[in-house]
């Protein structure tokens, strides 16, 4: 299906030629000869993109920049003004009110293309719904910076070796770098009053850690600690604010990452709260299968302390070890020392279902 652009311009001459490079270019095009009627238009059959004159008779392109915003079924779409070179030092204003870029009179074709184009990637890009955790980050700066932008981001970058249960952060430390995990696994957790932890992040090889922190400008609300041996890249700050500062799309992608990953915090709580001690060990080792089974590997094992798997489930030590033996039990997984082995995946998940 072709693109479908609005194209809003009082000039007939502009108007048809804009229109004729847009459409030869295969994208469907509407157009209309002043503000109110492109707004009439959005309304009755909302585009894809608009494009739209700031100079114009009845509703000027400010005017219809401010009621494509009031209105919750068109403010989400992407808008372009075209400006003469004479009205550029009102172009700021347009850009405050929100407009997503501008296109200079006269224009060339290459250039009008190259906009278009360069927005709708984008917005597509905005609306593709990214997995809601580090690899989802990984791809949004992929995407939104280039492919080699994460190869990049960590390059020659120092590296720290970490040994099992050594702490990478502390909860409560301002962040003075972000962690680039190249090798082996890490969780991060929260303790109460008691000393008790909750496991509140598994991560892995490809990885980022402490990126919420330096985004909200705060202090460590987890401690993250090496769950086996780990060589993890540090990264300085002021890389990551560069690389964030240039694409505000890709922050706003990443902020939208994080607001998804505190509802499944908070999801992950209320399971504790209310599941059955059952579906919480089942859902544990579930978890632990998607974030840390290899493409290759047949059947998901894995080498973990029973207390760090109780902290991931939310339970004691004593009832997880409970719990195991009766899984073991129905061979819904094998047991050889610290070593888990998943025999019934779709069983186990069945019980959390």
């Amino acid at each position: 299906m072709k693109p479908h652009i609005l194209l809003i311009e009082d000039n007939d001459d502009i108007r048809e030629n804009t229109a004729e490079i847009l459409e030869l270019a295969n994208y469907q095009v509407s157009t209309a000869p002043n503000g109110k009627t492109g707004v009439e238009m959005a309304l009755a059959n909302p585009p894809q993109l608009i494009i739209c004159d700031i100079m114009m008779p009845v509703l000027d392109g400010y005017g219809v920049l401010q009621l494509i915003n009031k209105n919750p079924s068109l403010s989400g779409i992407p808008f372009i003004f075209l400006t003469a070179k004479a009205e550029r030092g009102d172009l700021r204003k347009g850009m405050e009110m929100g407009a997503d870029d501008y296109i200079s009179k006269p224009f060339t074709d290459g250039e009008l293309l190259a906009a278009v184009e360069s927005r709708l990637r984008k917005t597509l890009l905005l609306q593709k719904n990214y997995p809601n955790d580090d690899k989802g980050m990984q791809e949004v700066l992929e995407e939104f910076q280039g492919a080699h932008a994460l190869e990049d981001l960590v390059k020659n970058r120092p590296e720290k070796q970490y040994r099992k249960k050594e702490i990478v952060y502390n909860i409560g430390q301002h962040p003075q770098k972000l962690f680039y995990i190249k090798e082996g696994k890490v969780k991060t957790f929260v303790s109460n009053e008691d000393g008790k932890d909750l496991t509140v992040g598994l991560h892995t090889a490809g990885d980022f850690l402490g990126y919420t922190a330096l985004l909200e400008s705060g202090r460590y609300k987890d401690t993250a600690e090496a769950i086996d041996h780990c060589v993890i890249a540090e990264i300085p700050v002021e890389s990551f604010e560069k690389v964030l500062h240039h694409n505000v799309e890709a922050t706003r992608k990443i902020i939208q990452l994080l607001a998804r990953n505190i509802v499944e915090k908070e999801k992950q709580l209320l399971g504790i709260a209310y599941n059955s001690l059952r579906k919480r060990v089942a859902t544990a080792l579930i978890s632990l299968k998607q974030k840390y089974k290899k493409p290759d590997e047949e059947d998901f094992s894995i080498q973990l302390s029973r207390e760090d798997l109780a902290n991931i489930a939310g339970t004691a030590t004593e009832s997880l070890i409970r719990t195991l033996s009766d899984f073991k039990s129905e061979k819904l997984i094998d047991i050889k020392g610290s070593r888990i082995s998943l025999l019934n995946e779709k069983k186990l998940e069945s019980l959390i279902n």
